[in-house]
């Protein structure tokens, strides 16, 4: 038996799934449709125009995602270090305190200059 046959097999299941879910749903589905359903979402607040040239988004918007990225892309580099704790040895150990402490001193850089309020 082909190694891929299973995974064919479940890939097939899945989108026969996604498939019969989007048209039970467009079957069985209510088809009551109003005004204010067919109006954008904004999460609860009235959506308003924008200028022709497209709205201004703020800068601290794209401050405040950087950083979580920078943040949550730290945070996966110690993964490793825990599973494989054990075989690395008191290298890894001081290796690792180091990272954290860069990251705790750009953590604090970010918390000192205000990075971390949203106004």
């Amino acid at each position: 038996m082909n190694p891929y046959v299973p995974i064919l097999f479940m890939l097939g299941l899945g989108f026969a799934f996604a498939v019969l879910s989007v048209g039970t749903s467009l079957l069985v589905g209510p088809k009551r449709y109003n005004r204010a359903k067919l109006e954008a979402y904004e999460c609860g607040i009235q959506p308003s125009p924008h200028p022709a040239g497209g709205g201004r988004v703020p800068i601290k918007y794209y401050l405040t995602a950087m950083l979580f990225i920078i943040f949550d892309i730290e945070s996966v580099f110690l993964y490793p270090f825990a599973v494989a704790f054990n075989q690395l040895g008191l290298f890894a150990l001081v290796e690792m305190v180091l990272f954290i402490l860069t990251v705790f001193v750009a953590y604090a850089y970010v918390w000192r200059r205000g990075g971390l309020e949203w106004d």
